[in-house]
């Protein structure tokens, strides 16, 4: 018995194995700690990149923690679907005393280098943070600048829900296409007018949907431990800074597998990959995008039974309807057809038997009304009294009766009449 379970196991095993969707080219490792990193992406090994700009840093100093960077800054989440990787970056700041003296102060440059990297203009948010608190932003090439300014003269709850418009913090967005980031900060009165609730100034980067306005109270200072005040920012990529046209001429370097097709995301550079309508999983992989059934738990079909088919699924009309089961059938169905003679055979059932209660109800009715209690009592006198005489007159005896003592002998018409009277009862 386990020898034969043992053989199904080894038998089955290719079979599961197979049908288990990766996302890393094979022979890769899919994970750097807690973070999956998927085809373009690689560790370890340069062939399990696409090319050097996505091979990416799992480092190794402490085993049972290691870290994976984008340069130095460490990746919390890559998405191959979104074209998105987000990574931690510290945020600038300046600290005074009550006198006025700068007790702190760090700014941040950051740039993603020439791959096809760029800050999401879309899903980031430039903030800063305090009373008396200037945050600017620019590029490298310092062809772009912008900024906002925060005041306040008392003390401001900073909760999720403040809109951040200009009392204890400020917020401006960023364009498209920046691969490099420089923000700073400055001040007007040093927090001497409000050093008794906010001595520091933060400005920085961070995705829009992670962003925690309560992590960053006025009375904030910074911390000396790693990343104790970074925040995640979102880079999105492309494979190649290319139009669909021109990689797709170009087939041993284009990017899409099978199932698989080109398209431009909204930061109007290069190109991505998707999977198809009805296939998912990792569109740079060679075999990365999969059939989805569609047939797996909630029936998809507006009516019918559904069939799972490669890239789509149909959906077969019930017997006695045509159709596309998608939309709807048309035509009667054999369940409908047999629902309606079951319910037209309980009608006709139903009507029969009140029609013979009602038959019934009239008889009793009309044997009331026409004596028929008293024609009856009077029959069975007749019957037990002259049995042998009718029997004898009608021809069922030949022995003609015996005749007793005062007991008078049916004439042909008393027979009638008895007769006539049994049959009248039974009728009623």
């Amino acid at each position: 018995m386990w020898v034969f379970l043992l053989m199904m196991l080894l038998l089955l095993w290719p079979v599961a194995a197979s049908t288990a969707r990766s996302y890393v080219k094979p022979g890769c490792q899919e994970k750097c700690g807690n973070v999956r990193v998927p085809y373009p992406f690689g560790i370890l090994e340069k062939s399990c990149a696409m090319n050097n700009h996505f091979f990416l840093n799992c480092t190794s100093k402490d085993e049972d923690h290691p870290e994976l960077l984008f340069g130095n800054m460490p990746i919390s989440d890559i998405s191959e679907l979104e074209g998105t990787l987000t990574v931690g970056i510290p945020a600038a700041f300046n600290c005074y005393d009550k006198k006025g003296i700068e007790t702190n102060y760090s700014s941040q440059s950051t740039t993603l280098g020439s791959g096809p990297f760029m800050f999401s203009n879309t899903l980031n948010i430039f903030t800063a943070i305090g009373c008396d608190t200037d945050g600017q932003v620019t590029n490298y090439e310092f062809t772009y600048g912008a900024g906002c300014l925060s005041i306040c003269t008392q003390y401001v709850e900073m909760s999720d829900s403040n809109p951040c418009s200009g009392s204890g913090c400020c917020q401006t967005s960023i364009p498209k296409g920046l691969n490099s980031l420089t923000y700073s900060l400055s001040t007007y009165y040093k927090y001497t007018n409000v050093s008794d609730f906010n001595r520091c100034g933060f400005a920085f980067l961070a995705d829009n949907s992670s962003l925690k306005l309560s992590n960053w109270p006025l009375s904030r200072t910074p911390k000396d431990e790693k990343d104790a005040y970074a925040t995640d920012v979102v880079i999105e990529w492309v494979v190649e800074n290319k139009t669909c046209e021109q990689a797709k001429a170009n087939t041993s370097a284009y990017a899409c597998g099978a199932n698989a097709h080109c398209t431009y995301p909204e930061i109007d550079q290069g190109y991505r990959c998707s999977c198809n309508e009805g296939f998912e999983g990792n569109p740079y992989l060679k075999d990365g995008c999969q059939d989805i059934n569609e047939c797996e738990g909630k029936n998809p079909c507006q009516e019918g039974t559904c069939r799972n088919t490669n890239g789509d699924y149909k959906c077969r009309c019930p017997l006695g309807k045509y159709g596309d089961g998608k939309i709807r059938c048309k035509g009667v169905g054999i369940i409908s057809i047999i629902s309606a003679v079951a319910v037209s055979f309980s009608l006709v059932i139903i009507c029969l038997l009140l029609y013979i209660n009602c038959m019934k109800r009239r008889k009793e009715k009309n044997f009331k009304e026409n004596g028929g209690k008293f024609l009856k009592n009077q029959r069975k006198s007749w019957t037990q009294q002259n049995s042998e005489e009718t029997d004898y007159l009608l021809g069922e005896r030949s022995q003609p009766p015996r005749k007793e003592e005062n007991k008078p002998i049916l004439t042909s018409s008393q027979t009638v009449i008895s007769l006539q009277i049994e049959n009248y009862t039974d009728s009623i």
